[in-house]
């Protein structure tokens, strides 16, 4: 097959003129293109508003030797597709006692558990929250009334994190094995639209997501696994340096040989007990930072040139840059046409984060602008001293929005921020007046004006603004006075990472952290993609255990 890379074409065009303008790329009719599918397309808007779509195509051709021949050194993208199967592993030759358990099913637990459930090993997969169709239930009832249930959130469920957010499944990760096509194939075949297979920035949508989920798990379970709900492990068995077991909810043992970890960047109370149990850990880097709100049309203007972007759907954005005090400052998981969440986990604690539905139809875009902060900045030298200064965070910007998500005009937010706050008494002084001027915050859950300016360290707040007014001389009016800030943007990433070798194991034998959790991946495709690891680290070294054999009982 060959490979044809920039090919420009305008909207609208045809299944037929793509094919028309590849069979004159590579000087053939096109009855000799025998197949053709696309590799990824991106939209090519330098020359706005006469926009196109750019392709890489793999074409199957007649005398394909002689074309490649002919078409050598001279000025185009055509070469030899190179591109690499995904291929699963033999199963090793130890033979495995008991199913290996997965705890946590975010986007790391269940392709783990998929891929070993489709080559037999039955896995049981441990969740301490709920079905993905109960916990939308549940977190739908928390934006509405702001009763928050520890179990069942935006963090917590069937899902993971990333079941309440955009869905986006572009990953920076180099793909020698062809994992990132796995995992896209595999979302389609559960109910994804085939584009995210070549997008260039592909997205799903939480609505679709949550579908996905769904089918995932039962097909884990029609194959011979177990999903348990519910299931919180309170402790882990380990002998002679090796896991055996683990504890469900205080009180159930669950015998086992191997344990993947992939327990997502909020159970702070599983990493808390891990620590006790002497699994090596360290405490890592991540950001912090604020959800910014534009008018959706004005990031469409800016991008494509025109307000209504019509089929080629919400525009987004991704801006960089480095403040004066050597901090980066970026945006992170950017939202096009979407809503702010309120995406807290414990009580007395206030989390945001970004959501869009597939469509992505809302007239906001939001994104976090986040600043990188490192263990020097946590006020200790611990392995869980990053989530203590996640909670410090927290705790500010509930008691700022008293419960409700705080929000603040930009213009407001950097006289404060560079003043030092000077002259800000109370959360009424922060913004009278303000649901009147400009656009309005597009939330799920009640929000609250307030001086969000009070949440972050002095250091991160002045970054923040060194980097929006550098993202308003390329995005203009990114620094608009109206632009809305909310608060805190605290989970980028986890603040905790646990230590494992080039099997993907723990100094604990058989214990495989993994995942966004285990700090080793950066959003749902690099989620997964490690847990698809985690499952062929576990299938190259055993063969699966007994099927008949009895992995519970009851302790005392």
């Amino acid at each position: 097959m060959l490979r044809i890379d920039q090919v420009k074409m305008p909207l609208g065009h045809s299944q037929g003129d793509l094919k028309k303008k590849a069979s004159r790329l590579l000087k053939a009719e096109p009855s000799d293109i025998l197949e053709m599918r696309i590799l990824r397309q991106s939209v090519d808007a330098r020359k706005k508003p006469e926009i196109c779509y750019s392709y890489c195509l793999a074409v199957a051709v007649r005398n394909e030797d002689r074309i490649l021949h002919r078409l050598q050194g001279k000025k185009g993208g055509v070469a030899r597709l190179d591109q690499s199967e995904y291929v699963f592993p033999e199963r090793g030759s130890r033979q495995q006692e008991y199913p290996p358990v997965i705890v946590g099913t975010g986007p790391a637990g269940l392709f783990c558990g998929y891929f070993l459930a489709l080559h037999g090993y039955r896995p049981v997969l441990l969740e301490r929250g709920r079905a993905v169709e109960e916990r939308q239930r549940d977190v739908e009832e928390f934006w509405r009334t702001g009763r928050l249930d520890p179990g069942s959130n935006v963090q917590f469920g069937e899902g993971g994190a990333g079941t309440f957010s955009d869905g986006k499944l572009n990953t920076l990760v180099k793909d020698r094995d062809g994992r990132n096509g796995a995992v896209l194939e595999t979302f389609v075949r559960f109910g994804a639209d085939p584009r995210i297979c070549y997008e260039a920035r592909p997205h799903i949508g939480t609505d679709v997501l949550c579908r996905i989920v769904k089918n995932m798990r039962q097909e884990i379970l029609r194959l011979g696994g177990q999903v348990r709900f519910g299931s919180q492990v309170t402790d882990l068995e380990i002998r002679e340096g090796s896991v055996a077991g683990v504890v469900v909810n205080h009180c159930e043992r669950i015998a086992c040989g191997q344990v993947v970890l992939a327990i997502g960047h909020s159970a702070r109370d599983t990493f808390q007990m891990l620590y006790d149990k002497q699994v090596p850990m360290e405490a890592k880097a991540f950001a912090v930072g604020l959800r910014m709100e534009h008018p959706q049309s004005m990031i469409n203007e800016s991008q494509y040139g025109i307000s209504d972007p019509g089929i080629l759907g919400a525009a987004s954005y991704k801006v960089t840059a480095r403040a004066k005090n050597g901090r980066g400052v970026y945006s992170f998981c950017m939202c096009p046409g979407g809503y702010v969440v309120n995406a807290s986990s414990e009580a007395g604690r206030m989390a945001v984060n970004g959501m869009s539905y597939s469509g992505r139809g809302g007239g906001n875009a939001n994104s976090a602008i986040v600043v990188t902060v490192t263990p020097e900045d946590f006020g200790a030298e611990h392995p869980l001293a990053g989530i203590e200064f996640q909670r410090r965070l927290e705790e500010r910007a509930y008691r700022l929005g008293e419960g409700r998500i705080p929000v603040q005009r930009y213009g407001e937010f950097k006289a404060h921020a560079v003043s030092g706050g000077q002259g800000i008494e109370s959360r009424e002084d922060a913004g009278p007046g303000q649901e009147s001027g400009g656009f309005l915050p597009q939330c799920k859950g009640a929000y609250a004006w307030a001086d969000v300016s009070r949440i972050l360290p002095e250091e991160c707040s002045l970054a923040l603004v060194e980097g929006i007014e550098a993202f308003g001389r390329q995005i203009r009016g990114f620094d608009r006075p109206d632009a809305i800030l909310s608060g805190v943007e605290s989970r980028t990433s986890s603040p905790v990472r646990i230590c494992r070798d080039e099997a993907m194991q723990s100094r604990i034998r058989g214990l495989y952290p993994c995942g966004e959790g285990a700090g080793y991946a950066g959003g749902i495709t690099s989620a997964a993609m490690d847990g698809l690891r985690a499952a062929e680290m576990i299938a190259s070294e055993y063969a699966p255990a007994d099927l008949m054999v009895d992995v519970f009982r009851r302790n005392g």
